[in-house]
C-alpha cells in the first residue's frame, strides 16, 4: 500500500493571516476518532475555511524502513471559520460529533498562529492534554524569540507551553531558563 503525500492542514493557505479571520465566526469541531483528515477533505471540497495542524510522525516498518505519516496535533479537533450554514454543512458530513462556537476569536487566531509557526519550524512538539497553572512568559532569544506561553516544569526541564485556550490543550517545547523572561 503506497504512502500518501502530506495533505494541506489549512484552507485557504493564508487563513490565519487574513483580516476577516479576526472578525468571522469560528467553530471548534469535535470529530469522530481518526476522522480529522476526512472532515478536512470534505470541508476543502465545500470551500469551507478550516485549520487542524498536522505533524510528522516517524515509525519503523517491519522491514526496517522509516516511514513518515502526518497525524493531527490535536486529535479529534478541527477549527473551522464560517457561518451557521457552514457549520450545518460540516455537521452533515457525519464526521462531526459536536460544534462549539468560539467567542474570543482574536485570542484563538493568535494561539493558532503561534501553533502554526511552531509546526512550521519543524521542532518536536509534545501535546499537553491538561494545562497546569504557571507563570506567563515570553522567550527572549533563540529560534522562539517573541513567543509567549506558560511555564510547565517536568523532571528538571523547563518547557514553554503554547496553549489553545479553548480546548484545554496545547503543545510544549523544551527551552533553557536563560531564554525566558516573566511577563507581569
Amino acid at each position: 500500500m503506497p504512502i500518501l503525500p502530506p495533505e494541506p492542514d489549512c484552507f485557504p493557505d493564508d487563513l490565519l493571516d487574513q483580516e476577516e479571520s479576526l472578525e468571522a465566526t469560528w467553530w471548534l469541531l469535535y470529530v469522530r476518532s481518526r476522522q480529522e483528515k476526512s472532515i478536512m477533505r470534505q470541508l476543502r471540497t465545500e470551500k469551507i475555511s478550516h485549520f487542524a495542524p498536522l505533524i510528522p510522525q516517524r515509525t519503523r516498518s517491519p522491514a526496517g524502513r522509516i516511514r513518515t505519516s502526518y497525524v493531527p496535533l490535536f486529535s479529534t479537533y478541527v477549527f473551522m471559520r464560517g457561518d451557521d450554514e457552514a457549520r450545518y454543512r460540516a455537521v452533515c458530513t457525519g464526521c462531526v460529533m459536536q460544534a462549539a462556537e468560539i467567542l474570543e476569536v482574536a485570542d484563538l487566531v493568535t494561539d493558532l498562529r503561534q501553533i502554526r509557526d511552531l509546526v512550521n519550524l519543524g521542532v518536536p512538539l509534545t501535546v499537553e492534554s491538561k494545562l497546569q497553572p504557571g507563570q506567563n512568559i515570553r522567550v527572549r532569544n533563540g529560534a522562539f524569540a517573541g513567543y509567549e506561553g506558560t511555564i510547565l516544569r517536568r523532571e528538571n526541564e523547563t518547557r514553554l507551553l503554547v496553549a489553545v485556550r479553548f480546548m484545554e490543550q496545547g503543545v510544549s517545547v523544551k527551552l533553557e531558563d536563560c531564554q525566558l523572561e516573566v511577563i507581569d
